[in-house]
């Protein structure tokens, strides 16, 4: 009988990703004062190992090599081993990415690099088989000991390198573009020359979804009406609503496509990409009322919440792209099982999705992804509901259940999207529950923390949870008139220009002004996969500016767009979230202001509209915020009053006239 493994100090973590590697006969540490200390009190190199518990390659590497008694002798003999969840410290994750990035390495994860006990990097890669690891750790603790003089100097140097941000790379403080058409145009014919026009999406693959660009264009193409902007949008959304990217079977998207043509997906799943694909989709189709879109919402928030929710209503962080230790095994089928289990009525479903005999993907496998143009009839939603329910039966891929505030704050605003757009209550209940956990378990005293798995994390937030929590907030607002919902966005968006805002150069630090101090401090400027909290922030500053009549706010909004706007100019695709907020700015919208007993029916009404830039705000009596002075319910009539800043046109009792006068304000 053998003994079960022993636990590292990484058992009382409560990050997934730590937990998978509390057997390890590695000593692992988390990032805490005691390692770090430890490191300089015995003058060894910290050796920080980043990763996710979704994470393939993470996998991959924590069984070739951290499992292995050898090289865990070797690490444990010359290193002070960390390791780091990149979700849960995304802080430390980006000063040592961009550390390895300016090695001239390929960054990605696992990320594993090497620090003097000062903290400062000398080296670093991602995945190293077993034979190289093993070689680079010997390596690594030779020359610390006979060329630390040369480790040093270097290090310094790339110390020096991470300090200098973003903004001193790329900011232009003089001839700025200004917010305009033009610049709008400009930034549209760079997206244009990179569309892919076959599959959709920008040209190359891997290919990311990236909502943030096609939420842009159809902002754009509402101010523009050039129809190949709508063109772009709608070839890239029925491109990706069909591959294998979507799970055709029970809803919600994996994280990219390894291919072009988004057919084989990287099997993970991801609450971030999901949360914006639902704004994305909800907005397309009040823009479009295209069916397939529809759909899209409601089985993504199907799946969201049967297998991503907490029993107290927040979301889980991740799904494995791997199960019983294969990619995709979960989610993909041989033509034999579609075929026994349908019977007679299997081959509609097999030409619907494309499954062939011999597989269209690896060992005989088929990859589901919908052929047809054709809608969805009766017949074919019954067998998809026993492939659903077939497939419920299989062992599932790994669960990362692990609460993080931003991603859930960035939830709660798609299902937002989806209520205003269908106006659906199911979409609100599970946006306000979601909002009810992160109140319960993640705020306390004033602080936001970033994390929670059965307890939450000691990390307090960082601006992205900030930023989407404050975003979160003023869209609930929006949809429901609940000012309590309105007075904590504006508490908390006080709280993080306190905490986060450097006044010298007009952004906000991505780590708390009371937070550790690391070896660099960053400001997160470009849109990724997650738009980056400087933009989401900037849009806060904006909205809740015209919302509670802040003037200095939506300055410092126009300020941080304006200093970047040669960049969201020239990089439309990595500036994406700003290029949203700069179409916002250039139609300066209306606030719309409803005050009456029917005030939530006509918001109701009103949001079944596309009106990307205007501002809703409602009561059915009285409200001592600033756009309702002087609007009080006075009779038993509801008034929309259609404002444009603050100065309001006539009042109006229905929501067709409001929307007129909205259109013909632009």
């Amino acid at each position: 009988m053998t003994s079960p493994p022993k636990s590292n100090r990484l058992i009382r973590s409560t990050s997934p990703y730590l937990l998978q590697h509390a057997s390890n006969p590695v000593d692992w540490f988390e990032w805490n004062a005691e390692a770090l200390e430890k490191a300089k009190q015995e003058d060894k190199p910290i050796l920080l190992s980043i990763g996710y518990s979704s994470c393939h390659w993470c996998h991959v590497m924590a069984h070739q090599s951290f499992e292995n008694e050898d090289i865990a002798q070797l690490m444990n003999e010359h290193f002070v081993c960390i390791k780091l969840d990149r979700e849960e410290r995304p802080d430390i994750d980006q000063i040592y990415m961009e550390a390895v990035q300016a090695m001239k390495q390929n960054g990605g994860w696992p990320l594993n690099v090497f620090l003097t006990p000062d903290q400062k990097p000398f080296f670093g890669g991602t995945y190293f088989p077993p034979k190289n690891w093993a070689q680079l750790l010997l390596q690594i603790a030779k020359a610390f000991k006979e060329k630390r003089n040369e480790i040093e100097a270097s290090a310094n140097d790339l110390k020096n390198h991470l300090g200098i941000s973003d903004l001193q790379r790329f900011k232009k403080l003089e001839n700025n573009t200004s917010i305009s058409r033009e610049m709008l145009d400009k930034m549209f014919n760079n997206l244009e020359n990179r569309f892919d026009f076959t599959f959709g999406g920008i040209e190359k693959a891997p290919k990311f979804v990236m909502p943030s660009i096609w939420l842009f264009l159809a902002r754009y193409y509402q101010i523009s009406k050039n129809k190949t902007a709508l063109d772009m949008l709608h070839l890239t959304l029925q491109k990706v609503a069909a591959g294998g990217i979507y799970d055709q079977i029970g809803g919600g998207f994996a994280r990219y496509s390894v291919d072009g043509e988004w057919f084989a997906p990287h099997f993970e799943k991801m609450l971030y990409d999901n949360a914006q694909l639902l704004s994305l989709y909800a907005e397309a189709y009040s823009l479009t009322n295209e069916k397939l879109y529809r759909t899209v919402v409601y089985e993504t928030v199907r799946w969201l919440e049967r297998e991503m929710t907490h029993y107290e209503g927040g979301f889980f962080s991740a799904l494995d792209a791997d199960s019983e230790g294969e990619e995709g095994k979960f989610y993909v089928w041989t033509y034999d099982e579609i075929s026994n289990l349908l019977g007679r009525d299997s081959q509609e479903v097999i030409d619907y999705f494309g499954v062939v005999p011999e597989g269209n993907w690896e060992h005989g496998k088929n990859i589901l992804k919908r052929q047809s143009e054709r809608r969805r009839n009766e017949k074919l939603d019954e067998q998809i509901k026993m492939l659903l329910e077939s497939r419920s039966k299989r062992i599932k891929p790994g669960l990362d259940d692990k609460v993080l505030t931003g991603w859930n704050a960035l939830a709660i605003v798609g299902l937002v999207d989806a209520f205003k757009t269908f106006g659906d209550t199911y979409f609100l209940s599970l946006a306000e529950r979601a909002i009810a956990f992160i109140e319960k378990n993640l705020v306390a005293e004033n602080k936001i923390y970033r994390s929670f798995k059965g307890k939450p994390s000691t990390t307090t937030g960082f601006l992205d949870d900030h930023a989407f929590v404050i975003q979160a907030y003023s869209s609930l607002y929006q949809v429901t008139f609940n000012e309590r919902y309105l007075t904590l966005a504006e508490n908390w968006c006080k709280v993080t220009i306190n905490d986060f805002f450097d006044s010298s150069e007009n952004y906000f630090h991505f780590n708390s002004n009371l937070a550790e101090q690391l070896i660099a401090r960053k400001k997160e400027i470009f849109d990724n996969v997650i738009p980056s909290s400087n933009a989401v922030m900037a849009r806060n500053l904006y909205q809740l500016g015209i919302l509670l009549d802040k003037s200095d706010w939506q300055e410092l909004s126009k300020t941080m767009v304006t200093q970047l706007s040669n960049l969201i100019e020239s990089e439309p695709v990595y500036m994406s979230h700003w290029a949203v907020l700069a179409s916002e700015m250039s139609e300066s919208g209306s606030e719309v202001v409803i005050v009456g007993p029917k005030a939530e029916h006509y918001r109701k009404e009103l949001h079944h509209h596309f009106l990307p830039f205007s501002t809703v705000a409602g009561t059915n009596t009285k409200s001592s915020f600033p756009l309702f002075i002087g609007r009080d319910a006075n009779d038993d009539r509801t008034k929309i009053y259609v404002c444009r800043n603050y100065v309001c046109q006539r009042p109006v009792e229905s929501v067709e006239e409001a929307v007129a006068q909205i259109n013909a304000d632009q």
